[in-house]
């Protein structure tokens, strides 16, 4: 029973929880802190859930796709981790991609009422269509596949922040400074989302170095040179740090003891480690460990959503 293990690593079950986990702390601990509960809609959690299944199914298809597309590479630069032609065929996989997709577009429509997200349902379809154009095409070239998937990981937010921001706005003439806060907080996780996912997919296209030279890919690493793609990890690492401390500073005046020390701990000093460690970095597994440490960082960053529910 090879096949169900092998369709839950191709659909990357890790990354899609991930996506669940940021949803769900974005609506619970940021979207119900701002807006109290007077203020929330009728069938908001049926939207909500209907948005989260729609989000995870894109995703998945999107995976899909990519390793269908990527099949030869990844017997180059990771062989014993191939799912497509060797658990789940070729036709299976591209039929999976499909349904996925096309279920995600019904519960986008579900979710969504017509005359008022009409924007968002055609955000994500076109999102479908750029996961395809990704895989087939837009990875292999410079930095433009590296700052869709940027996009698309912020997108996990921004289509949760934009679901209720456009009905708020028809409910609530009146609460401008909810408004803007929930407008920050969108920004502040949207804009980590990004960067956090622009620094691990340029590190991962160093990883992958091998197989992507020998199918002709034009990706970062291999048209600029590893020392020029470090810079550039580099600076959007010096950013980053640098916005989550003036960050920290900020909220000091609220006395967020707890918060700061988690962030100083769990997500700026390992960022440190990883500008530490980039430079030193040669080899494919020096490469894979930074991408790990990037994962776990997307993690914490993730959970500091949890704070908002000790301090409103």
């Amino acid at each position: 029973m090879k096949i169900i293990p092998g369709f839950f690593k191709l659909i990357r079950w890790s990354n899609l929880v991930f996506i669940i986990l940021t949803q769900a702390l974005f609506e619970y601990c940021i979207y119900y802190r701002v807006f109290p509960s007077s203020s929330r809609y009728q069938n908001e959690q049926h939207q909500f859930f209907l948005l989260v299944a729609a989000s995870v199914c894109i995703a998945a298809a999107g995976y899909i796709i990519n390793d269908y597309f990527d099949l030869n590479i990844d017997q180059i630069n990771k062989p014993k981790k191939v799912v497509v032609n060797f658990i789940i065929s070729r036709r299976w996989v591209i039929a999976w991609h499909f349904i996925l997709s096309l279920v995600g577009l019904i519960l986008t429509l579900l979710a969504l009422p017509l005359r008022l997200h009409w924007p968002l349902i055609i955000a994500n379809i076109v999102s479908i269509f750029l996961l395809w154009i990704y895989s087939s095409s837009l990875k292999k070239k410079l930095l433009i596949g590296n700052v869709l998937i940027s996009l698309l990981t912020a997108w996990v937010i921004g289509i949760i922040f934009l679901s209720k921001i456009n009905i708020d706005l028809l409910q609530m003439e009146g609460d401008e400074i909810l408004h803007v806060r929930f407008f920050r907080f969108a920004i502040l996780y949207g804009g980590f989302a990004f960067i956090i996912s622009l620094i691990r997919e340029v590190i991962k296209d160093m990883e992958d170095m091998e197989g992507d030279r020998k199918y002709g890919c034009k990706t970062m690493p291999i048209v600029w040179g590893l020392n020029a793609s470090k810079v550039f990890v580099a600076v959007w690492l010096i950013v980053l740090i640098t916005t989550l401390v003036i960050l920290q500073i900020y909220v000091l005046q609220y006395g967020w003891w707890w918060s700061i020390l988690y962030c100083i701990v769990f997500i700026i000093s390992p960022l440190f480690w990883v500008f530490n460690k980039l430079f030193k970095a040669n080899s494919s597994q020096d490469f894979h460990q930074l991408s790990s440490a990037i994962k776990i960082i997307m993690f914490t960053g993730i959970l500091s959503m949890l704070f908002f529910l000790l301090y409103h």
